[in-house]
């Protein structure tokens, strides 16, 4: 099970409850990705505008700024952005119509670790992991 083919990748992990942001970090951790947490849409836009993010994925309700005013405020910075709502709510989405402002992808809570790693894989099909060092050589070294 460890081992993804989509390992390596920047995450940015958005949600109000720590419990929930520690439990997401730590399965995504686990196939070798390198996550940032962010308790709220502020925080999280911080964040956002001072790195670099493969994927974002954020809780819808949280207090002050809901889930999808983020999203908005993000794909205004980067269009592009690859996005993965995570929610409670997901059914209210499809049954009621509720803009998604560009979400890539609603996942329903509670979710499984399988889950996630699929709903990350359907994200990011077709966008490869940037490469890694694994021992740079110094200048000038031979091989």
């Amino acid at each position: 099970m460890a081992g993804s083919a989509t390992a390596g990748y920047q995450i940015l992990v958005v949600d109000d409850e720590p419990t929930v942001c520690k439990a997401i970090q730590m399965m995504l951790r686990y196939y070798g990705h390198q996550v940032q947490t962010a308790a709220d849409g502020a925080a999280a836009l911080a964040l956002f505008d001072a790195g670099h993010f493969d994927l974002v994925i954020t809780d819808y309700l949280m207090p002050e700024m809901k889930g999808d005013q983020l999203v908005t405020q993000i794909k205004q910075r980067r269009p592009g952005q690859r996005i993965i709502m995570a929610t409670a709510f997901a059914e209210d989405f499809q049954a009621f119509g509720k803009p998604t402002g560009g979400v890539d992808f609603v996942l329903t809570k509670p979710f499984s670790l399988e889950q996630l790693r699929i709903a990350i894989d359907q994200v990011m099909a077709g966008t490869p992991p940037p490469p890694r060092s694994q021992n740079p050589k110094p200048p000038g070294s031979q091989v």
